[in-house]
């Protein structure tokens, strides 16, 4: 044999070998996009955002890590099917999903009907719902779940996943192997200006109030979509205690400027101050009820915005 030909015969092999393995590595590349193209259509993409306005009212997106908030909830489907959400996810109204006006997206976090005890994850990854009074929009299947389906709203809780929500966050980051590093959040906070010209925080109910943090470096997050809530997952049931409605019209650190606001809702409805403690912090709750259902609830809501007060909202306690 010539060493030309010799040659030729160790060439081919190394040739056909490097075409094998360049099939490999296309296959490979293919799978990897197809799977980040999965995730990237459930989850979307890592936003915050800035604040925004719907309808007159602000909102203020910002990095929440300890948000636990009640209020009325409703689910929203077949309209929306397909269509992109907020950080640019599909939204599939057979998966369970959800939107807030605030949260980061993505986020995981747990909603607990209080009329039934229900308790399911879901994946937040939308903006809404601008229904006043309504702090969460369920998917159709995480409505069927906590079975608000046929009912259309229910009074629920719901509270931030912190460790859940900061791997989904690394998924949509594409960082499968750190925890994200989220831009920082807007500086502007929702506050209310108080009769003396000071401020207070205006979203002050039982529930502590998610602050604005920086997420720190922790340990490596999965890069699996198992992360996502299933839409057979099991059911929570939790506890259900009576629980009434009320409207919040502001929350103030001085008692005075409180009785003030009380005086001047008074004609409006039943008007009461609920003292509470928010992180250490003594506020005073200016409030209208209790209130018999979610219907008078809307009502004495729009009342109250119509006058003026446009910070006020619906609470379970």
């Amino acid at each position: 044999m010539s060493s030309r030909q010799l040659i030729a015969t160790i060439l081919i092999p190394i040739g056909l070998l490097f075409s094998a393995c360049s099939e490999i590595e296309l296959v490979a590349h293919g799978a990897k996009q197809l799977r980040n193209n999965q995730t990237s259509d459930e989850i979307g993409e890592y936003k915050v955002g800035k604040p925004y306005q719907i309808y007159g009212v602000w909102y203020y997106p910002k990095l929440e890590t300890d948000y636990d908030e009640t209020g009325i909830a409703s689910w929203y489907g077949p309209g929306f099917h397909g269509r992109r959400t907020a950080n640019g996810a599909i939204f599939d109204e057979n998966k369970v999903s959800a939107a807030h006006k605030t949260l980061q997206l993505p986020s995981i976090a747990r909603v607990t009907n209080l009329e039934n005890g229900r308790s399911i994850k879901v994946l937040v990854n939308d903006r809404g719902p601008y229904a006043h009074g309504r702090i969460i929009d369920l998917s159709r299947r995480a409505a069927q779940l906590l079975d608000i389906e046929r009912k259309g709203t229910a009074r629920v809780r719901v509270q931030i996943l912190e460790d859940e929500s900061r791997q989904v966050a690394a998924l949509a980051q594409g960082r499968g192997g750190e925890n994200p590093q989220p831009d920082a959040a807007p500086t502007e906070q929702v506050a209310v200006e108080t009769l003396s010209g000071q401020q207070s925080n205006a979203n002050t109910n039982n529930s502590a109030q998610g602050t604005q943090t920086t997420v720190t470096p922790g340990a490596p997050v999965p890069n699996s979509v198992n992360l996502l809530p299933a839409e057979d997952q099991p059911v929570e049931l939790q506890a259900v205690n009576e629980s009434d409605l009320f409207i919040q019209a502001g929350a103030f650190s001085v008692y005075d400027n409180a009785n003030r606001l009380r005086a001047q809702i008074a004609a409006l409805g039943p008007s009461l101050i609920s003292p509470a403690m928010v992180n250490g912090q003594q506020y005073f709750r200016v409030r209208i009820g209790p209130l018999a259902s979610v219907e008078e609830a809307d009502i004495k809501l729009q009342q109250l915005i119509a006058n003026g007060y446009n910070d006020s909202r619906i609470v379970v306690d």
